[in-house]
């Protein structure tokens, strides 16, 4: 068995402990001190336990032990001062408080595969928060979309504030299910504070419980607990929220709280269906899950016909399944793109994911890239850290002719949401914006980085394609336009724009036509 804490690696099988890929001398006492306290973390133990497993019940003094605590907490970078893994609780005992993933067979570093190193993230200037998906501990699992739905419309109220950085859904969800360490968290993300929570539902009652935490020290800074009934559900939500906001920004007035709640439906059955619809739309590369989502917001809407973000969320499943090639929009579908968009937009004034989204299929599905500008800018002024809104107004200014302001925004998408599983789509969007710059060897480098998340990535095969073409890498151009005709046969220069999105410049759309005639595209 082995066991990942903090940056160590403990092999109680082979006696080890790694420190990243470095091996760390520990004494036989000390490690059997540190087995014993690991493998019994759940609980305090005695003094009286200790020597009897690791002495074999010798007589030992005080100091003795002492001493081995002390080389135990110095082996794995810990203190008597600090005790952030090893506690000692005044006439207790001692406890092993890190937070612990145990995994079986063969040790990776060992076996010649390292441990992933920490991602880098540059920690922001400002207030800076994860929250992680909450823990669902009620004994049906189909509560889970609640749990995660929770968590959801805590990203998007604590998002509204332009001072805090609030890092997106996507990124936050690569450690759902997962045992971390907040310090690896607050590494890997770049972000001061971490809040993480549970909530369990018994009948017609939920408690929802949530933490604070320092991702510099692991130390707690707020705590509590909140129960309600089921039917209370949305006024619990916004008393977490209020309470998170005043234990990391005290400087913010009370009366802020109230600009933060996202206008909701009144009807929890038709947030459910919404919820449940959000979880299909995660499931990124599946047209079926991206059919049944569009089901579930239609589903959401017949329930609660005021539903801003259903709306929202039902028009971009159009424009997901177009931008997939899925499907070729007929005029009905277009037509009805407009309907949800229209209704989204005025329910949704003060929405900012209503209105992103919106945007997104407008442009995308529509063409009209006026008014997707305008509602692009309208959402980042209701809320300047959603990462949809900058992601999809990249695509916008590209489309528009705006390179810079692309690259800029596709940028800002990036910092706030650097786990996304689309971030593919977001390297590909920069390499658009490079290419329509006429930087064809920056715009080849991007490519690359998007085809190294999804080497099937129709959008960034072209754009890698026609980038390399440019710049003179001609081999390199002719493989990529070779895959890319395996995984879409029928893809001639005539039909190219059917897959392209709606540049206004036609100079653009021509450069993009030159560089695939360049690759070997034929007429």
């Amino acid at each position: 068995m082995r066991y990942f804490f903090d940056e160590f690696v403990f092999d109680a099988e082979r006696r080890e402990l790694h420190r990243g890929t470095d091996l760390v001398s520990v004494p036989p006492r000390v490690f059997d001190l540190l087995d014993f306290l690991i493998c019994n973390r759940e609980r305090v133990l005695s003094k009286e336990e200790i020597i009897k497993a690791v002495w074999n019940g010798r007589i030992v003094s005080d100091a003795a032990l002492t001493t081995r605590l002390n080389a135990a907490r110095n082996a794995i970078g810990d203190s008597g001062d600090e005790q952030r893994l090893i506690k000692t609780l005044p006439r207790k005992g001692y406890r092993f408080i890190g937070r612990v993933q145990e995994a079986e067979g063969a040790d990776p570093i060992i076996a010649g595969r390292p441990i992933e190193p920490p991602r880098p993230a540059l920690r922001p200037d400002k207030a800076s928060i994860a929250v992680l998906p909450f823990v669902n501990l009620s004994a049906d699992p189909e509560q889970e979309y609640l749990a995660d739905g929770m968590v959801d419309d805590i990203i998007t109220a604590l998002s509204h504030f332009k001072a805090l950085v609030v890092i997106a859904r996507n990124s936050s969800f690569t450690y759902k299910g997962r045992a971390v360490d907040v310090k690896q968290v607050g590494r890997e993300l770049g972000v001061r504070y971490v809040l993480e929570g549970s909530v369990r539902k018994a009948a017609n009652h939920i408690r929802i419980t949530a933490q604070l935490l320092d991702t510099g020290t692991g130390g707690h800074l707020w705590a509590n607990r909140i129960d309600g009934g089921f039917d209370d559900i949305f006024d619990l939500q916004d008393r977490v929220t209020e309470s998170v906001v005043a234990a990391i920004a005290p400087a913010v007035e009370k009366a802020e709280i109230e600009h933060t709640k996202r206008k909701r439906t009144e009807s929890l059955d038709a947030y459910a269906f919404y919820l449940r619809g959000m979880a299909k739309l995660y499931q990124f590369a599946s047209q079926q899950a991206n059919e049944e989502a569009l089901g579930l917001f239609y589903r959401a809407i017949e329930l609660d016909p005021d539903f801003a973000c259903a709306y929202g969320r039902a028009a971009s499943c159009f424009a997901r399944l177009k931008a997939d090639g899925w499907i070729v929009v007929t005029p009905n579908e277009i037509a009805e793109v407009v309907r949800l968009t229209r209704k989204a937009i005025e329910l949704g004034r003060d929405d900012a994911i209503a209105l992103a989204a919106s945007g997104w299929a407008l442009a995308f599905v529509v063409h009209d890239l006026g008014a997707a500008a305008d509602l692009m800018e309208r959402a980042l002024v209701l809320n300047s850290n959603l990462a949809e809104a900058w992601r999809f107004g990249g695509w916008v200014k590209s489309w528009l002719g705006e390179p810079e302001a692309a690259i800029e925004r596709f940028a800002r998408a990036m910092r706030l949401d650097p786990l996304d599983p689309r971030i593919g789509g977001m390297r590909s969007g920069v390499a658009h914006a490079h290419f329509f710059a006429g930087r064809y060897e920056e715009a080849a480098g991007w490519a690359a980085m998007a085809l190294q998340d999804n080497p099937n990535f129709q959008p960034a095969l072209r754009i890698a394609a026609a980038s390399n073409a440019m710049a003179g890498h001609m081999g390199q151009a002719r493989q990529l336009l070779a895959r890319l005709r395996e995984l879409n046969p029928t893809l001639v220069l005539s039909n190219l724009k059917d897959g392209l999105g709606p540049y206004q410049k036609s100079e653009n759309v021509s450069r993009y036509e030159e560089g695939l005639r360049q690759a070997g595209l034929p007429e």
